[in-house]
């Protein structure tokens, strides 16, 4: 890796993977731009300070704030190589139990400033022709779990926008790929990190329950960020990285149990849905 320096790009980097990414990068004296929404604390919790390192507080739902931050990176480092769209948050609660205000605000951080990244990172990427775009999303965004809709939705838009990306910018010499991590032994499951329904309706028995479970899990998840974040960086490194890259072993799990399900659910229905045609044809 010190012989292929890049310069790295991450949103949300305060804690979590983001943090461990930092901090392998810096290790292996590469050079670093990390967004937190407050500067300090993400100095504090990096403690590594050099001219490799260059902390930002980047409201990332904020064109604006964004456009600034990347052209502050490009006139430090004079190129951006790989951006890790990390920042993000947890959502629970059945859809009528969280407040439209509560659901915009998940999209927005999910979703929305993953947007604002690529849209004002591209030109940069597309001047270079090249680059690799990573944008974490969740195995929620693939094989959703009871009580996560809104996650569920903003994580799957994640996937969905990462898979067109892909299409869209190889021709530039760009690639994509999205990330969709099961549990990890991180900061996801305390409060500033996951924000559950403060009305909860007593109908939504199975949802609670839910809830509950994921809540003991805490510190006691079997996936290591550590070995999380080398496994991110790994790829940036390859000529040919995945589009999906499935992290922990619930995760695969997860996802193979989904792609099971869809088959036997599509065959089951596979005479209804082709007699739609004008033509009835055998599927």
């Amino acid at each position: 890796m010190e012989n292929k320096k890049k310069v790295w790009f991450i949103t949300g980097a305060s804690k979590g993977f983001g943090l461990s990414l930092v901090k392998q990068l810096l290790d292996a004296g590469q050079f670093v731009a990390a967004t937190s929404r407050n500067k300090q604390e993400l100095i504090e919790a990096v403690d590594i300070y050099g001219n490799n390192f260059l902390p930002l507080q980047v409201d990332l739902v904020n064109e604006s704030s964004v456009s600034l931050a990347l052209q502050h990176i490009y006139e430090v480092f004079g190129r951006i190589d790989v951006v890790i769209n990390n920042a993000g948050y947890g959502i629970g609660g059945a859809i009528e139990e969280l407040t439209d205000k509560e659901t915009r605000e998940a999209f927005d951080v999910n979703v929305f400033a993953t947007l604002n990244v690529i849209r004002y990172v591209m030109p940069y990427l597309r001047g270079q022709r090249s680059g690799h775009i990573i944008n974490i999303s969740s195995i929620a965004g693939i094989a959703p779990g009871i009580g996560w809709a809104v996650y569920a939705a903003a994580k799957h838009a994640v996937v969905g926008l990462s898979e067109v990306l892909a299409a869209d910018v190889r021709s530039l010499g760009i690639k994509v790929t999205v990330v969709a991590p099961g549990a990890f032994r991180t900061n996801f499951l305390k409060p500033d990190s996951l924000a559950i329904t403060a009305h909860p309706i007593e109908d939504y028995e199975d949802v609670r329950t839910t809830h509950k479970r994921y809540l003991k899990m805490d510190g006691e998840q079997a996936g290591d960020p550590e070995k999380a974040a080398a496994s991110i960086i790994e790829i940036a490194f390859e000529a040919n990285p995945p589009l999906h890259l499935l992290l922990g072993g619930d995760a695969y799990n997860r996802a193979l149990n989904k792609i099971n399900d869809l088959d036997k659910e599509m065959r089951l229905w596979a005479e209804l849905t082709c007699s739609t045609d004008f033509e009835t044809v055998a599927c």
